[in-house]
């Protein structure tokens, strides 16, 4: 497999790396819930929540450039939210006239948009922090032990390790296409980000020819990919396989690891109670 650069593990020699993993998947679970517990607006409440989060990603060594970053995904997501500056009802900040129309920008949307905002960067973080300090395998493992339905788990399992699989076959595509096209140094074999960019660099051809080779590729990958999941079910099959992510059993949690665990939901739960003060 050349796709390696898609596992977000980072090891690291640090506390949270050191946490077992259902203290961690638990704690990152509740974190999200408290995060959209918390009411719009409490402000004092999101700051805490803000500190707390920054406290783990220091803990984990990740460095807050590499999570910070990372957590920029959810920022698109959020534009879903944008109508809510026009249409909740408050008192009008910003207005202007469109025409026959006029829209206005009330305290009560921004303060409900800013809040969505701040939860979903908040419990990004959290989740990029888990993935990065917890190798996926025991993730899977952690998860049937607070028990997550084996289904899920399984759905979880097969689409993380056979993304690996697909992306390794738009590999093979794009050598192929650069080989058919004369790069005998992409077709030699390339790193993925050293190939993509010579391929996007390619000069010569039409947008619509462009267009009509990138369709056929992603033509030709959906058959592979089809007929490569047979293969592969069919194989699991004939190994047993029951949908069960079978591992010796996991240990029973030691005192230390249950205070933390204990003490992390004791502290997420006295910020939601703040969250209702303020």
């Amino acid at each position: 497999m050349h796709a390696h650069f898609l596992d977000p593990y980072q090891p690291r020699p640090s506390l949270i790396h050191a946490l077992d993993p259902r203290v961690k998947l638990m704690l990152a679970l509740a974190f999200i819930l408290a995060a959209a517990l918390i009411p719009i607006g409490a402000w004092p409440a999101y700051v805490l929540l803000l500190a707390l989060a920054l406290s783990v990603v220091m803990l984990s060594e990740l460095g807050a450039g590499f999570v910070l970053k990372r957590s920029a995904l959810a920022l698109p997501f959020v534009l879903a939210a944008i109508p809510i500056l026009f249409t909740a009802k408050g008192a009008p900040l910003w207005s202007a006239s469109l025409g026959p129309w006029a829209i206005a920008i009330s305290d009560a949307g921004a303060q409900r948009f800013f809040s969505v905002l701040l939860k979903s960067w908040l419990s990004v973080q959290m989740a990029i922090v888990l993935a990065a300090s917890t190798p996926f395998p025991q993730l899977l493992l952690a998860m049937r032990a607070v028990r997550i339905p084996r289904l899920i788990v399984a759905i979880f399992g097969l689409m993380w390790r056979y993304l690996f699989v697909l992306v390794d076959e738009v590999l093979r595509l794009l050598r192929a296409r650069a080989a058919r096209s004369g790069d005998p140094d992409a077709a030699a074999g390339m790193g993925w980000r050293k190939l993509t960019t010579r391929l996007t660099a390619r000069r010569g051809g039409t947008l619509a020819w462009r267009a009509h080779v990138a369709g056929g590729m992603a033509g030709n990958l959906l058959v592979r990919s089809f007929d490569r999941g047979e293969r592969i079910y069919a194989a699991m099959t004939a190994r047993g396989y029951d949908g069960e992510v079978r591992a010796f059993p996991l240990p029973a949690l030691p005192a230390g690891q249950r205070i933390i665990l204990g003490g992390g939901l004791a502290l997420l739960s006295l910020l939601v109670f703040l969250g209702y003060l303020v």
